[in-house]
């Protein structure tokens, strides 16, 4: 526990600091539901006062009387209802004020964190689960700015307690003293049970993030963990966790449990002993019986206000971890850099070029060294090389979903790091081997929101071979496809992705092995339509990562890849006489597929 303890010690001050941050950005509204809350504190002490006004002209006269005079029961009824009228005034805006800063601060850190995301490299997304990554735009976003719904009230409720105590003294001094006894018992029990449950709350939030991860990557991994049989496995492990936070959350529940009915007793404690010394004190006329009433009353507001505190202080342990761990991500570095460098849209190929080209994930592991190469306009290039050779690598590069460690990249002798913000984007496209489809419909998912309208997505569809199946949905166009495209085989999948860069009409296109899923003849086709397709009328520059000979055989020139280097180029047939690991490579992959398409 002593962990969690120390966690729980640096909170307040912590906590202290993340309510600034809120408030420094929307201090207008803070101000205005922090009014509604002192307004809402000062006029419940206003009803001790009414109360003790109609114990003394009211109550006790009737009683004395044996009649009650109607203008003062309604002069009594009025003081009620205004005051009640005007609370509800305070009560809604200050609640109102607390959700709208909120909700605003956590649209504006979601922005934030979402922006960075996009900022920030492929490879820095590589080194962080996605469980955790969401869990810091939504679980970590909402614990970080948890305190803001208490925060007005407690504000308010200090304001409160000092007129209580203010109005206490002015009723009756020894009853004031003799009651706020109590206030040194509740601070020190409050006190007492912030610092026993701050460090379980800490170690509850930091445990959600962890369950949030393992959920995710096993329902991401869904078909691996069925179709091995891991599903007993898998519930173990997340079960584990669970179980951890279920603990941690018990923990702190035991503790508000035990704690709870203490802070709840003790001004009630208070109230008993300040009644039994009024009665002595009215009976040897030292005061009058409305003081009594007003300072019981009063008594009972004032240990509103520290249990409002400490909730506030109870939120502060889960909003630092979320506030932490968020800022973590917006502190993160290795964000791309941009020039400003534009492109000419002139209907031709772009010039690929690859100068001296370095890439490694961790330094002893080379993945490209010094690698060179390129590809003039128009031209289709097939890369070729063993698993590890840097094909992948080399897309990725392409596209600047990554920077090289040294040597640069360059598209019509500019270097990718020059050009400006979604120029290479406008230029070019990559279709991966893994194609990934949005739960929207056909046209949603080739036009992703772009300006295109369908005559285009047909002609895109159709050099992608996929017009027929399309035409065969049952909305065409408008047909959804389900999450992830669940509703096409892979093949299909693929041929969708395909037209999506099509439709764009880019400058250079990179194929990693983006129709492996099709069967050889349909990707014959595909590989015709692209030599003599609309993307050929542009002259568009065709880069693919190639493994049958089929696809090989279509294309101008193929590069071989080994240890991250081209050791090879030519056509097919050159390769095959004079590069004997090239022979080899290609061989064994035709090897490799005739047994599956004999299975198939």
């Amino acid at each position: 526990m002593s962990e969690q303890q120390r966690a729980g010690r640096g909170s307040t001050s912590a906590g202290l600091h993340v309510l600034g941050v809120a408030i420094r950005r929307e201090p207008w509204v803070f101000a205005a539901s922090t009014a509604g809350s002192v307004l809402f504190g000062a006029l419940t002490v206003a009803d001790a006062w009414v109360l003790g006004w109609a114990t003394d002209h009211v109550v006790l006269p009737s009683l004395r009387d044996g009649e009650v005079r109607p203008g003062m029961l309604w002069a009594v009824l009025g003081l009620f209802v205004g005051v009640a009228l005007l609370r509800a005034v305070g009560i809604v805006a200050r609640r109102l004020g607390a959700g709208i800063m909120q909700y605003r601060m956590q649209a504006h850190t979601r922005r934030a964190v979402t922006r960075q995301y996009l900022r920030l490299p492929m490879e820095w997304h590589q080194r962080h689960p996605t469980g955790e990554l969401l869990s810091n735009a939504n679980a970590d976003v909402e614990a970080a700015w948890s305190p803001i719904a208490p925060l007005p009230m407690a504000v308010g409720t200090v304001a409160m307690m000092v007129i209580a105590v203010v109005q206490m003294f002015l009723a009756d001094v020894v009853m004031a003293l003799i009651g706020l006894l109590v206030f040194p018992a509740v601070v020190a029990t409050n006190v007492v049970y912030q610092r026993l449950s701050q460090g379980w709350a800490t170690r509850a939030q930091e445990l959600r993030a962890a369950v949030s991860e393992i959920a995710h990557e096993s329902f991401d991994g869904a078909t691996v963990v069925k179709t091995l049989g891991r599903e007993a496995e898998e519930t173990a492990r997340f079960a584990e966790r669970s179980h951890e936070l279920r603990d941690a959350n018990i923990r702190v529940g035991r503790i508000r449990a035990a704690f709870d009915p203490v802070l709840a007793a003790l001004p009630g404690l208070g109230v008993l002993v300040v009644l039994a010394v009024g009665v002595s004190r009215v009976q040897s006329g030292a005061t009058n019986p409305g003081d009594v009433v007003t300072v019981a009353y009063l008594l009972t507001i004032v240990s509103f206000p520290i249990r409002s505190i400490g909730w506030l202080l109870g939120e502060f342990p889960r909003s630092v971890v979320g506030y932490r761990r968020v800022t973590r991500v917006l502190a993160a570095t290795g964000s791309m850099t941009h020039g400003t460098v534009t492109l000419p849209d002139d209907g031709e190929g772009a010039r690929l070029g690859l100068h001296g080209v370095h890439y490694a994930h961790e330094p002893e592991q080379q993945l490209l060294a010094g690698l060179d190469l390129v590809v003039e306009p128009g031209r289709t290039v097939a890369l070729v090389g063993a698993t590890a050779s840097g094909k992948s690598t080399l897309t990725t590069l392409l596209s600047r979903l990554v920077d090289p460690r040294e040597g640069a990249v360059t598209l019509d002798g500019v270097d990718l790091r020059d050009l400006a913000p979604g120029e290479l984007a406008r230029v070019s496209a990559l279709v991966p081997q893994s194609a990934f489809l949005f739960d929207d419909t056909v046209r949603g998912n080739v036009t992703l929101g772009a300006p295109v309208d369908d005559d285009a997505v047909w002609a895109a569809l159709r050099t992608a071979q996929a017009e027929q199946f399309v035409a065969a949905l049952p909305h065409g166009l408008d047909t959804p496809l389900g999450e992830r495209g669940t509703s096409l085989s892979g093949g299909q999948r693929q041929r969708i992705s395909l037209a999506r860069a099509l439709v764009r009409r880019p400058r250079l296109l990179v194929l990693d092995d983006a129709t492996s899923a099709v069967d050889p003849e349909v990707e014959a086709r595909i590989l015709a339509a692209l030599r003599s397709g609309p993307g050929r009328d542009l002259g568009t520059t065709v880069l693919v990562v190639a493994y049958r000979k089929s696809t090989i055989a279509l294309a101008d020139e193929v590069v071989h890849l080994a240890g991250g280097k081209v050791v090879d180029r030519g056509t097919h047939e050159e390769l095959l006489v004079r590069d004997p690991a090239y022979a080899r490579l290609v061989n064994a992959y035709e090897q490799d597929a005739e047994p599956a398409g004999a299975l198939s």
